[in-house]
């Protein structure tokens, strides 16, 4: 078998490990469904355990919503933070560090039924976000850099999967036979706790990635052993050569940062398409449904809201890897639901965050991702506060918005999205580029090299 296409041992093992935080995070978002009523009803006890009254229906829809997607926020900060630690520290002891918030995350809410306190809820709920956000850019970036060119796009979907395995997993954990009751929903939350452990045990047996070492270390012998157990053989000179291609380009081109793409008139289009998917995947509504389904079957009149909740998990695993009086009405519901996450999972879900990094060379590449991940966070939290009280205003009809988005998105796609598979670079931006240099902008020649422009324009 080629070298290069060879699954060996260390790879998939610093592979596999490094999916652990794809699905913490795939765990975290899908946890909070499940037992809501049941943290609804700690969250009341609480209040009247302080104050000797009932909490209003508006304060708990409140700290509910904040609950679910304060989540958000630290995802917010997180993603924008993982240039910080991944060229000083690098890929693996980054991965590494960040299991510290994990385990912050885990006490919080594991403890917070202890205390008393939907206060620790929140702000474990915050943390993990963090620690969700920084594994979203830290875990694509480690598999990206230990595959082989010929593994690293089936490899990459790995993160995906991570994610859709990590709600699920919650989904099912959720049932209330298991931890989704009122004893054990800490637990539950808690859990994080054992996938940090057994990444932290992992991490260090795993190989640091190759071109952290050789382009921000510039140690080329130490990058090239662990190529050689990565790839499980001695001759390692293309992916070396490719390797110093990728540092010459880097040092040919400008580091641009978010002030100068978000002005430069170059960068727009790109740019806008680049956001416009981020929030194509956000405002289609799938976190509505990984966040609320299980008040969502309830309200369509499904009699057991939580295994039609573990159903739209299972489609959603198995895509990536590949009304109220009518009673049949309800069974409509769980099936419109199925097939809208089947769907979401062939496109909306994984393309977003492969097509940012086609879009953009390697000068303006960081700052782009930085800008799409704070559009898709953003989106995300605008779901989580806002869809109780939009739902409440409109009742079953709530997915309509969705359903008007999702057209307004499907338009911008079809006219505005290039097609990038069997493309080069230089193919698929050539008509930004056009627009950018017909239009009258004037560019510096380095403006024109980072969006792959030659000297002739």
């Amino acid at each position: 078998m080629d070298s290069g296409k060879q699954i060996t041992f260390p790879l998939l093992m610093s592979v596999g490990t490094a999916v652990i935080g794809s699905l913490q995070f795939g765990y975290n978002t899908g946890v909070i469904n499940a037992p809501q009523k049941i943290i609804e009803g700690f969250i009341n006890d609480t209040w009247y355990q302080r104050y000797e009254d009932q909490i209003t229906k508006n304060s708990l829809t409140a700290i509910w919503s904040i609950s679910v997607s304060i989540f958000s926020v630290g995802g917010i900060l997180g993603s924008f933070s993982v240039g910080l630690f991944v060229n000083s520290l690098g890929r693996k002891n980054s991965m590494l560090m960040a299991n510290i918030l994990a385990f912050i995350a885990a006490a919080l809410m594991g403890f917070s039924k202890m205390a008393g306190s939907w206060e620790m809820l929140i702000i474990g709920r915050f943390v993990v976000g963090l620690y969700s956000g920084l594994s979203t850019g830290f875990v694509p970036m480690y598999v990206g850099e230990v595959s082989p060119t010929s593994l690293r796009g089936a490899l990459g979907t790995l993160h995906q999967l991570g994610i859709v395995v990590g709600i699920l997993i919650a989904q099912v954990f959720g049932m209330e036979a298991i931890m989704g009751n009122e004893n054990l929903w800490p637990l539950l939350l808690g859990f994080i706790f054992i996938p940090a452990v057994i990444q932290c045990v992992l991490l260090p047996l795993c190989p640091e990635s190759p071109r952290f070492l050789l382009i921000n270390r510039n140690e080329e012998n130490k990058a090239k052993s662990v190529l050689k157990k990565l790839r499980g053989t001695t001759d390692v000179s293309a992916d070396m050569q490719e390797m110093k291609e990728e540092s010459r380009q880097m040092m040919r081109e400008k580091k641009v940062t978010i002030k100068e793409l978000v002005q430069s008139p170059l960068y727009r289009q790109p740019l806008i398409v680049a956001i416009i998917l981020q929030l194509s995947q956000q405002l289609s509504g799938i976190n509505a449904v990984f966040y609320y389904s299980t008040r969502i079957f309830e309200k369509a009149g499904v009699e057991q809201p939580v295994y039609a909740t573990i159903g739209a998990g299972v489609v959603n695993t198995a895509f990536t890897v590949v009304s109220d009086q009518l009673k049949w009405m309800s069974y409509l519901s769980i099936v419109a639901i199925f097939a809208f996450v089947a769907f979401f999972e062939i496109g909306p879900g994984p393309i977003p965050w492969f097509i940012v990094a086609e879009l953009f060379s390697q000068g303006p590449r960081p700052s782009a991702i930085a800008i799409a991940g704070l559009s898709n966070w953003t989106a995300n939290f605008i779901v989580g506060m806002c869809f109780q009280y939009v739902e409440e205003l409109c009742g079953p009809y709530v997915f309509i918005i969705f359903t008007v988005l999702l057209l307004l998105f499907f338009i911008f796609t079809y006219f505005k999205v290039p097609e990038t598979k069997g493309r080069t670079f230089d193919e698929i931006t050539a008509g930004f580029r056009q627009t950018a240099v017909t239009g009258g902008e004037k560019h510096s020649p380095e403006e024109l090299n980072s969006l792959g422009a030659d000297s002739q324009l």
